[in-house]
């Protein structure tokens, strides 16, 4: 992520991001494609889900093999599921982009008027007032491209760029893998290590635990939020969401 974009930089930081070449080059390179969000979904939910399949498991006291088999179940399949949703809901959003382009194309060929009517209005919203609107309004329509990015952006609400698809699934998929995994390690060591672990819920509760922490206070450093206020924030979610798979599994072990 480019330095002028991350809370709490230093002073010199700023001004090294802000200096005309380096402005240029950012400017040039054009915006940036962020998978933070991709990576703290997949991340949450990995660990969320997968902990509380153990949770569960574990509240009707099934043995460690279950546990193992329905946390990689959920690693694969969800993960999966997560990752193929991710990708058509970002290719649809690149999808209807391309669509309200080819709209926005059309109008102006054919009532290029009443397109530069919905500039005016749309710069005048903005503060825009006599000669200054008129030649803001002439220089935007002059190019056809910029005309096309304004009416994407401030009639419809459409960004003009979004995540590759593929990246953005790909990395729902890997951060959902490896975070979701955690819950699991202590019941698989139990299994593989020659020597049996103590009580492996609780060593697995511990790590998701930090699991949850560490990705919260993570995704501090890209948003403005403390690091513990976010940690927590994001702990207090995922241990709720386990909390209630276990109490599920608790309650159908009484009935059964």
């Amino acid at each position: 992520m480019d330095q002028h974009l991350i809370p709490n930089s230093s002073q010199s930081e700023l001004e090294a991001a802000h200096a005309p070449p380096a402005i240029r080059a950012r400017l040039e390179s054009g915006p940036d494609s962020n998978y933070l969000k991709d990576a703290i979904y997949g991340a949450i939910d990995g660990a969320v889900t997968t902990f509380a399949v153990i949770s569960g498991v574990a509240g009707a006291g099934l043995q460690e093999s279950i546990i193992i088999i329905l946390g990689v179940a959920n690693l694969i399949g969800d993960g999966f599921s997560m990752a193929a949703s991710n990708y058509l809901g970002t290719r649809a959003e690149e999808q209807l982009r391309l669509r309200l382009r080819h709209l926005e194309e059309e109008h102006i060929d054919r009532i290029p008027e009443g397109e530069r009517e919905e500039v005016l209005q749309i710069l005048k919203k903005q503060g825009f007032k006599g000669d200054d609107l008129q030649r803001a309004v002439d220089v935007i329509t002059s190019d056809r491209d910029r005309w096309i990015e304004i009416m994407l952006r401030e009639e419809h609400g459409v960004a003009l760029s979004n995540p590759d698809p593929r990246k953005a699934a790909l990395t729902t998929f890997l951060a959902f893998l490896i975070i979701g995994f955690l819950p699991l390690l202590p019941f698989v060591a139990d299994v593989v290590l020659p020597w049996s672990l103590p009580r492996p819920y609780l060593m697995s509760t511990v790590i998701t635990s930090i699991a949850f922490f560490t990705v919260g206070a993570i995704k501090s450093r890209f948003v403005s939020q403390s690091w513990l206020m976010s940690g927590l924030e994001t702990l207090s979610v995922g241990g709720a969401a386990a909390g209630l798979a276990y109490l599920c599994g608790v309650i159908v072990e009484s009935l059964l």
